[in-house]
């Protein structure tokens, strides 16, 4: 059961008079004279769930007052959770009933319901609150820009060579689920992969390092024939399931997709690790989960992975 608010809160929660306690007290004004940011918050949580039946979980202003918690004082989810049990002040502020106690997973669970789209309208309503009360007049403005870190592991080639293997081949795994079982063969890598990039990573000498990289060439290489084989029968896939045959549809793009990647990543390893070449960061991949992943370059300073991103900010310090 999801319901928008709690209908009323305990005489016992009350702020402090505390710096921090004074600024969730101002930022929770805000929130209270702006309600229809809950409507928003509130149909991204129930979106086509029924909201009459099951255990009554957070409320949308729970959720949003929770997610403005994290991001006010950059708090993990776990760290959230604990802070809101601890907190007085915490418990105050989200709204949160005296027998309410939510572990991370769940929080995340609720934060990451909200999308994108809901986020860009509730700051739009916020902007349009500060300018209705002169607190931010649009003058003067400040450009500044900053860079947002993708959530990737550092883009050693090895560790790109072995994601694609080990993403294919769970996809070609997942394939042969299907009903009846799709006719194409493979063989499992994954293991052998492994045990070449743990020798590229403990090993000083370029000889055997470069040996290795070989190796990891030459079986990224039989990976992506596998995967090309497959593709070919899971386009032209026919079962009397229809839900297998979307299935088989969805694992083929997603096989078509991590091919093309995997391409650009034997390509780069190629031409750097085996010719030599120095290869042009625009020319780079360095995920397969987040390919969109710009290189940041900064003088003297370490390289980022990521987006630089540009904020304009008003005279009052609000993100305009």
């Amino acid at each position: 059961m999801r319901e928008k608010q709690l209908d009323q809160m305990s005489i016992f929660y009350t702020m402090p008079g505390h710096k921090v306690a004074k600024e969730l007290a101002a930022i929770s004004q805000i929130v209270d004279d702006n309600p229809e940011v809950l409507d928003l918050v509130y149909g991204d949580l129930v979106r086509d769930n029924r909201t009459d039946t099951g255990r009554t979980g957070m409320t949308a202003e729970q959720v949003l007052r929770c997610t403005i918690l994290k991001q006010y004082r950059t708090m993990t989810y776990d760290e959230l959770s604990y802070h809101l049990d601890d907190s007085l002040t915490f418990r105050t502020f989200a709204r949160l009933n005296p027998t309410q106690s939510f572990g991370g997973s769940t929080l995340q669970e609720n934060i990451k319901s909200v999308s994108v789209g809901t986020w860009e309208k509730i700051h739009d309503i916020f902007v349009r609150h500060a300018v209705s009360r002169d607190m931010e007049k649009g003058r003067k403005v400040r450009l500044d820009s900053t860079h947002v870190d993708t959530n990737i592991h550092y883009p050693m080639d090895s560790l790109l060579l072995q994601d694609g293997v080990r993403i294919i081949t769970r996809w070609l795994i997942e394939g042969k689920r299907l009903r009846p079982a799709p006719g194409y063969v493979f063989a499992d890598h994954r293991r052998v992969m492994k045990k070449r990039v743990m020798k590229i990573r403990n090993n000083r000498s370029k000889k055997v390092r470069k040996e290795a990289y070989v190796d990891l060439l030459r079986y990224a290489g039989r990976v992506r024939g596998y995967a090309i084989e497959a593709m070919e029968i899971l386009y032209g896939f026919v079962s009397e399931y229809a839900e297998d045959v979307l299935r088989a549809r969805g694992l083929a793009e997603k096989l078509q997709r991590a091919v093309m990647i995997l391409d650009r990543v034997i390509d780069q390893t190629e031409r750097r690790v085996v010719h030599g070449e120095k290869v042009p960061a625009s020319e780079k991949v360095v995920s397969f989960f987040e390919d969109h992943t710009d290189i940041i370059v900064k003088d003297r300073r370490e390289t980022r992975f990521g987006h630089k991103i540009c904020l304009a900010g008003g005279a009052s310090g609000m993100i305009l």
